[in-house]
Order: structure tokens, then sequence, then C-alpha cells
């Protein structure tokens, strides 16, 4: 066990870490951030804040050095240097879950020798035969580059017939995945975390509503049978344990139209769809990363409210200037409601499908929860769009 007074490290600079390093703080803990862009929203809040590339092995070193274990708030790290950190401090989870996640093809077949249900594919190298793979797995579909996807991007949906020539050129000089097109009720995660000690929980299902690939809002309860929920939880675990995480991991599902459940993706860090437990769960899931690195007892998951959402704000929807937006028009709108959490992350640069903030509904069920973040969220809208 890591105690409380030792010094923690994360991997990644953005909102994940800020809040990590809040919650981490609040338990005595300090923590030291690696990230390549100075003046980053976790570093504002962390003990020590290290910039420099990842690829910079002397920096990492001496970030390495000064903690007591590290882990990661973001994926897209190159595995190769965290070879020099597991020989100096723990590294939870271990790289190698961290290689599985970050390369779509290699979680593809990761699911797939596990006997994890997922959406049938096919692997394309460079120069392979894109077409063929498109007529092998069939239309619709969806063509996604293998390596550093996220949000949406690095992926295109092949339709017709006459999509597949834009697929192969768009794709030409890349590694992909080619999967089939899912019809499903509704999109799932469900976030895991296993101490050192083999102990494992999750949290509660989360339905997610994805916007222009982008998250929009996560329910909590998921609106799904209850059997449903309990086999996602169980996918998760399984997931957690073949692995022999040390750690956190966020597991997406489909839940599709003929009642099952696929694994869509996963990832060895918090998670957007987790924003909830802040403010909604007896322990929130980056307490919950804090105890599982630091080989602490796991928190309670249990829901504190009846039904939670949450609401993203994006940098494209409003008019933001110095990570605030123009006028705060109804911030005092969303506060005044004594059912809501705002929570900003001090990003002072705007971008397109950039993550800025978010806010959490409770409410007495998922539906009304649902309805009074939407009326809300639309209240902001109009409220922006009028200064």
């Amino acid at each position: 066990m890591i105690p409380p007074g030792s010094t923690l490290g994360v991997l990644g600079g953005g909102q994940l870490g800020r809040m990590l390093a809040h919650a981490a703080t609040r338990m005595g803990y300090r923590l030291h951030v690696f990230e390549p862009a100075e003046r980053c929203p976790a570093g504002e809040v962390a003990s020590r804040e290290y910039n420099a590339n990842y690829k910079d092995i002397e920096r990492l070193r001496e970030f390495a050095q000064s903690c007591a274990a590290v882990t990661y708030e973001f994926e897209n790290i190159p595995v190769e240097p965290l070879w020099e950190i597991e020989k100096l401090v723990p590294l939870r989870p271990h790289w190698e879950v961290l290689e599985i996640c970050q390369n779509r093809m290699r979680e593809k077949k990761w699911l797939r020798k596990n006997g994890v249900p997922h959406v049938p594919f096919a692997e394309v190298e460079v120069g392979d035969d894109l077409a063929k793979a498109i007529k092998r797995i069939g239309l619709p579909c969806v063509v996604k580059t293998a390596d550093f996807g996220y949000d949406g991007k690095g992926q295109l949906k092949v339709t017709e017939a006459a999509d597949v020539e834009q697929a192969v050129v768009a794709f030409a000089r890349e590694r992909a995945v080619v999967e089939k097109f899912i019809d499903f009720k509704c999109e799932l995660s469900v976030i895991v975390a296993r101490n050192p000690q083999g102990e494992i929980r999750t949290f509660p299902v989360a339905e997610n509503i994805h916007t222009k690939h982008i998250l929009d809002f996560s329910i909590v309860p998921a609106r799904i049978p209850s059997a449903v929920a309990d086999r996602a939880g169980e996918l998760a675990i399984n997931i957690a344990e073949s692995m022999t995480l040390e750690g956190i991991l966020a597991v997406e599902l489909f839940y599709t139209d003929d009642g099952e459940l696929m694994v869509n993706e996963m990832a060895p860090r918090t998670h957007n769809s987790g924003h909830w437990t802040l403010d909604g769960c007896v322990t929130s899931q980056f307490e919950q990363q804090v105890r599982a690195v630091a080989g602490l007892p796991l928190g309670d998951t249990g829901r504190l409210a009846p039904a939670s959402v949450m609401v993203d704000l994006l940098g494209d929807a409003w008019d933001w200037s110095d990570g605030q937006l123009v006028g705060s028009p109804a911030w005092g709108k969303l506060l005044e409601d004594p059912q809501v959490k705002l929570h900003l992350y001090g990003k002072q640069e705007p971008r397109l499908g950039r993550k800025m903030g978010h806010f959490t509904v409770t409410d007495s069920s998922p539906d009304k929860a649902l309805n009074h973040a939407r009326q809300l969220k639309s209240r902001l809208s109009e409220r922006a769009s009028a200064l």
C-alpha cells in the first residue's frame, strides 16, 4: 500500500488529470503531472508539472523517480518510453494494457482471443486490399485507423458501393480496421477498478448519447433491463481480470437491437461517461483511481441519487473567451438549480469538439434527469446566442 502523504504521478495533463489531482490531494497525496504542453489543466492544480515530450527519456526518468506509482489520464502515449518508467516505479495499469487499448487492431484481436463478444471486423495492413476487406464485412461498415483514434477521429462510415473508393483513398497509407456497422438500442459503458491485491469493483452502467461522435449525455442508471446491466458488469470484470488490471478501465459497449452486448472500445483510464460519479456516487471514479493505483481498499460505488445525467460543454457550442463563456451566460441559471453541479476544466483555448467542462443533474428517475438536463442545456444555448 502506498499511504497518503506519498506522491503519485499521472501521464497526461487534461481534465481527467485535473480531476484526479483534486481527488488525490483531498486524500492527502501529492500529484505530479507529465504533459508536453505548458499550462495544462491538470498542472494548474497538481503539486508539480513536468513539461517535455513523452519520448524524452531523461525527463521521464526524473518524473518517475519523484513518484511512488504512475498512472494515465490519456492513452495516446508511446509505449517504448514506458519500459524505462516500469524499471523505476509501479506503472498502473501496466504498459501492456495501454498498448492493447491504444490500437484498435490489437484491441479487437485481444477481444477475439479472450472470447469477449465484439463487433465483427477485418484487419487491413498497409498495402492490403481495403476494398476486399469491406466486401468481406459487408455494407454498411465503418473503416477506422488502427492507431490513436478517439471521439470519432480517424474513421469513416461506408454505406454504399460509391463510398468504397473514398475509403480506399483515405486509408491508403494506414493500418486500418473494418468493422460491421451495428444497429443498436443504445451505447453503454462500465468503469471497472482493480487494485494490486485483486479486489475489483464496477460502477453502475451508464447509457451514453453521442452527437457527431462526441459524448453529449451520460444517463445513470442506464435504461436497460437489470439482467443486461448485470451482464455488462460481468463482462467488464472478466476483461479486468484477464488483463490482470491494476488501476481503472472504461469498457464501452453496444446493446444491439437483437438484445446482445458487444464490446466496442476500452480505455485504461477514467472516462468522460464516469464524470457523473463526482456528484452522484459514494466514491468518484477519480478517487477510485487513486485507491487502485495506491493499493488501497476500493471505495463503495453505490449511487447517492436515484438518477444522474452528465452533460458535456464543448468549445464549439458556445462563444468562449479565456476558458469562460463570453458574458458568463446562464452560469447563474445553472447554479441556481439545486440539482445541478457545474465543472469547468480551466482550458484557455476553445476548439471544435474540445471538452471545456460539464454539468451534472440529479433527479428522481433517469427520464426526469435527462429531460431536466436537456432543458438546462437548451436554456444555456439560448442565453449564449442572445449575447
